[in-house]
């Protein structure tokens, strides 16, 4: 499955991480919903998350 971009909007402060509460920086959009992740969280799931997202947000740049 090929991966689109869409108009999204930036993440906020009060976005957090799904799987421990951090500042989300990467959203992932499949068919069913989306599922919001720090940096780290992202990294380790991407390859399974990319096979079922239909969009990946990814704005971890703005981390400093």
């Amino acid at each position: 499955m090929s991966v689109t971009a869409v108009e999204t909007q930036e993440l906020k402060a009060t976005d957090r991480c799904d799987a421990c509460g951090a500042q989300a920086y990467v959203r992932a959009t499949m068919e069913s919903g989306e599922l919001l992740f720090c940096g780290h969280h992202a990294r380790a799931n991407e390859s399974a998350l990319r096979e079922v997202a239909v969009d990946w947000d990814d704005q971890t740049d703005r981390i400093k």
